[in-house]
């Protein structure tokens, strides 16, 4: 029975947060644990980033920098960093002292764009299956999130198949109306693996253009491309410059996901309407870290080139046990999450599949129906994640091919 307070006679819980419970990934980690199961599925790192980084960190502590309050747009250092990143990858511009914001993390960042940009009513076109925290955030904001969804889509070049989730730009289209106020865009889509082509995210710019939509979009997997794939920052597009919020992430690209440094990108006037929003959540978070990142953003091509080889061997290793396990794959092309069919196996309700799996196989994922309003859509498909050490995948994949038989 719903507790009730005396005087108002309702739930305690504010009504737009009713439908959000625990968040799967307490729910599993917590499995994991209680069964001694290979956690894979929360997405954080098992080892620590560069050594030279974390060096940097405590070299921070100790010389007094950022232990008291940082600036709440975030140290200079930082947003300068930022900034040279941004032009040096992808040729974009930034003035560090107001176009850039430093927050707790990109959820933060995601939480205070939503907060500060939409009214009560206002629809917000989601990519589903989506980040949990995105329809959280939608709903505080009194929003309505209207989801386009990425489609299962196949195909054989060569012999070879290519599985892969693609978005349907006709429903996007037509999923916009009159009270549509942003887009919220993923890419490298984080459970499915995709990365959005150029051909889609041109498409994307001119429907925003059209329609003088705002975006804001996570790129919080940018340094995790592989293959043929190429990270396209929205905002690169014509017309984007000035209605796109790009988020970013240390914890993504550093592989320090407990040190929470994300941040915003944008013109000048958004920037100044998500700090409205941010001052009032953690107003500042991770002093010293902020300058650590800093000098993360400025490592050599070569660590961003051996991460993602890293990720890319580990990706393979574990989609191909996988498919030895009787799994229909979906390699991703970035991110560090591969997406599968469970119907091979006889399966086709992901929540009982992930519960009952640990003590099956001692493995924990996530099943992606969590990441859908429409949860039968979602159903058959269970995520992995693969950034964890290569011995704890290779037994991950030796205890899941027990499920072949």
């Amino acid at each position: 029975m719903a507790v009730m307070t005396s005087s108002a006679r309702r739930p305690l819980l504010n009504r737009r947060l009713a439908e959000f419970g625990t968040t799967i990934f307490a729910e599993m980690s917590a499995l994991a644990l209680s069964t001694g199961s290979i956690n894979l599925g929360q997405g954080f790192p098992d080892t620590d980033g560069p050594e030279e980084i974390r060096k940097a960190a405590v070299r921070a502590l100790r010389d007094g920098r950022g232990n008291q309050y940082p600036p709440g747009p975030g140290v200079p250092e930082l947003r300068t960093a930022i900034t040279a990143h941004q032009e040096r990858r992808y040729g974009l511009g930034f003035d560090p002292d107001t176009e850039v914001l430093v927050t707790a993390g990109a959820t933060e960042a995601i939480a205070a764009a939503l907060l500060a940009l939409l009214e009560p009513g206002d629809e917000v076109i989601a990519l589903e299956p989506y980040y949990d925290s995105y329809a959280a955030c939608i709903a505080m904001a009194g929003g309505t999130r209207v989801p386009v969804t990425l489609r299962p889509h196949e195909e054989t070049h060569d012999g070879v198949v290519h599985r892969r989730f693609r978005l349907d730009l006709d429903e996007l289209r037509d999923a916009v109306t009159d009270n549509t106020r942003l887009l919220l865009i993923n890419t490298p889509h984080n459970p499915t693996g995709t990365v959005l082509t150029r051909e889609e995210l041109t498409a994307i710019a001119e429907l925003a253009v059209e329609r003088d939509l705002l975006v804001i979009t996570d790129e919080v997997y940018e340094h995790l491309v592989f293959d043929e794939a190429e990270h396209i920052p929205l905002a690169t597009l014509p017309g984007m410059r000035g209605r796109t919020v790009t988020i970013g992430s240390a914890g993504k690209s550093f592989s320090f996901t407990g040190w929470k440094v994300g941040w915003v990108t944008a013109a000048p006037d958004l920037v100044a309407a998500v700090r409205s929003a941010k001052q009032f959540l953690t107003y500042v978070a991770s002093g010293p870290f902020q300058y650590a990142v800093a000098e993360a953003l400025a490592l050599p091509d070569t660590y961003f080139e051996a991460f993602r080889a890293d990720m890319r061997a580990k990706r393979d290793l574990l989609g191909a046990g996988l498919a030895e396990a009787g799994f229909t794959v979906f390699r991703p092309a970035g991110t560090y999450f591969i997406t599968t069919d469970i119907r091979p196996l006889g399966e086709s309700d992901g929540f009982a599949f992930c519960r009952a799996l640990p003590e099956r196989a001692g493995v924990v994922a996530i099943p992606n129906a969590v990441f859908y309003d429409h949860r039968d859509v979602g159903a058959p498909f269970v995520r992995f994640a693969f950034c964890k050490q290569t011995s704890v995948l290779e037994e991950a994949v030796k205890r899941l091919k027990t499920l072949a038989g």
